[in-house]
């Protein structure tokens, strides 16, 4: 896409209006004229930052996940990403990105059923990464997000932690020899996700440490983190070696940025200076239509 000199004044314009009214007052219908002209939608330029949209929660019209990656790349995202991978038509997904030029950044390989925190099920843990690596082949994707899993009845918290941590040691060969990093999610159990195992960021650090493998990180999720710990800048320089992805959505809400309490600019600062360059998870429902919400994105990323 090209921008011509009346396009960029009137985005940098709008980018001004960012910092006197803030992300979601400069985007949202007030102040929509500074972002509109007779033809149509003026886009911000996207800055740093390089996102990958959820095509789960950015629903696209709700077609199928080929499509919506097609309408990601027409609103110029770089990337896409997903939840499990089975039941989905991996051959159109895959023919959708060479398309597009668009990327799979990461997608679940096991979820939070049945639990990777229970022994009983590392044999099939065990085959499902099998399985998962040879999707991620297909797709081109270089991550996949693992679950701990649910509250398991008579087990302590501790012995879940440890369970998980035998689980990935047994899977983390085959992770680094295909080149496929493992990434596992601390979610938040206040909001979101009661009776879960896994939250904050101390005990995920410290479980993917004791797995020491290259392929074996966190999803780092910045909208768990937010309601399970706050603290985000601080919290992420601590654990930055563990750090494998990052995901996003503001709180409260779970919306995209600028719609909640945290200063994502600064946030995506804080992880460039760390030194990440590869994509944050949009792991967020959009409050409005996906223009003008990547928009809100764009704004956010001014630092």
């Amino acid at each position: 896409m090209t921008i011509d000199r009346r396009d960029f004044l009137t985005a940098a314009a709008a980018l001004a209006a960012v910092s006197t009214t803030g992300v979601a007052g400069a985007i949202d219908g007030r102040n929509r004229s500074e972002f509109q002209r007779d033809d149509g939608f003026i886009p911000l330029p996207w800055g740093k930052t390089r996102f990958a949209v959820n095509i789960e929660m950015w629903g696209f019209g709700g077609g199928p996940h080929q499509d919506r990656i097609r309408a990601a790349a027409k609103l110029g995202y770089p990337a896409v990403e997903m939840w499990p991978w089975r039941g989905k038509n991996i051959a159109e997904i895959r023919k959708a990105c060479d398309e597009t030029g668009v990327e799979v950044a990461q997608f679940t390989a096991w979820g939070f059923s049945p639990g990777m925190n229970d022994p009983k099920n590392h044999d099939q843990f065990e085959k499902e990464i099998a399985a998962s690596i040879e999707t991620a082949k297909k797709l081109k994707a270089r991550k996949m997000t693992v679950v701990g899993g649910n509250d398991q009845p008579g087990m302590t918290q501790e012995q879940m932690h440890e369970n998980i941590i035998t689980g990935l040691k047994r899977v983390a060969p085959m992770a680094e020899a295909a080149g496929v990093m493992l990434i596992l999610e601390p979610m938040n159990i206040r909001v979101d996700h009661k009776g879960h195992c896994l939250y904050g960021s101390p005990p995920a650090v410290r479980i993917c440490k004791e797995v020491n493998s290259p392929m074996v990180k966190i999803n780092w999720d910045l909208y768990h983190m937010q309601i399970t710990e706050g603290d985000l800048c601080r919290r992420l320089r601590e654990g930055w070696d563990q750090v494998g992805y990052l995901q996003l959505a503001d709180n409260p809400g779970r919306r995209e940025p600028g719609t909640g309490e945290i200063q994502y600019s600064r946030v995506f600062k804080e992880a460039w200076d760390l030194g990440y360059r590869d994509f944050i998870g949009l792991e967020c429902s959009p409050s409005v239509e996906e223009a003008l919400a990547t928009e809100r994105v764009k704004a956010a990323d001014v630092w």
